[in-house]
């Protein structure tokens, strides 16, 4: 899943990210309210975490903006205003939930992990295809009872094709929710880690799961 972070206090967003790139997320970091609602608006991201007092547009305006113009990714408040008509505020502005600021990582992270498991977009703890299955609490890998290891990209990956079975995902769309906004990724490395992917998952199983569909992408068949 590919997360954005808006906050200013540079330290801060950079404790975010790492905890949360240890989660097995992609992430991006915006320290300016108006670049961040510009990715926010123009970007798949599956979560957002707001800070509240930005520079060029506060936290609040991005989050009434981005409901305004249709997008429904849970966002996550942060403030350090502790008030209970500063918490409200924020969630009737559109938040899903908020977190004061001094916060524990913990606290943020488990939180993160609430969002992800709400609806309207229903997220599983366990994905199946096949005999092939993700725990994604445990953040394991198993196909026809045999654990399998997977880096930090290839789990990613295999998660996102694991999430929209029998769908063609371009490699554009790939790089878009595995990779950080940043990352130095080019369409020829994302057939590098299907290749590597192919060779943990369907290789030593008699059923080839994951399938290329020649000009326009990849999908996993259910």
């Amino acid at each position: 899943m590919r997360l954005l972070v808006i906050e200013d206090e540079r330290k801060i967003a950079r404790v975010i990210s790492e905890s949360l790139k240890r989660e097995k997320y992609a992430v991006d970091i915006s320290n300016d309210g108006e670049e961040g609602f510009n990715l926010a608006d123009s970007q798949p991201y599956d979560l957002l975490i707001v800070d509240r007092m930005l520079p060029g547009m506060e936290g609040v305006e991005i989050v009434k903006k981005l409901r305004k113009n249709g997008k429904s990714m849970p966002i996550l408040f942060l403030t350090a205003l502790g008030a209970t008509e500063d918490k409200t505020f924020g969630l009737d502005a559109g938040a899903d939930d908020y977190l004061v600021k001094p916060f524990a990582i913990d606290e943020l992270l488990a939180r993160v992990r609430a969002l992800l498991r709400r609806p309207p977009i229903q997220r599983p703890d366990v994905l199946k295809i096949a005999d092939l299955t993700i725990d994604k609490q445990q953040q394991t890998v198993m196909r026809a009872g045999k654990t399998i290891d997977l880096t930090s990209k290839e789990y990613a990956l295999l998660e996102y094709l694991m999430q929209h079975p029998n769908q063609i995902l371009s490699k554009e769309m790939l790089i878009d929710h595995v990779w950080d906004f940043d990352a130095d990724i080019l369409p020829n490395n994302v057939e590098a880690y299907i290749k590597n992917l192919r060779q943990k998952i369907d290789k030593p199983f008699k059923k080839q799961l994951i399938k290329t569909v020649r000009g326009f992408g990849y999908r996993i068949e259910a």
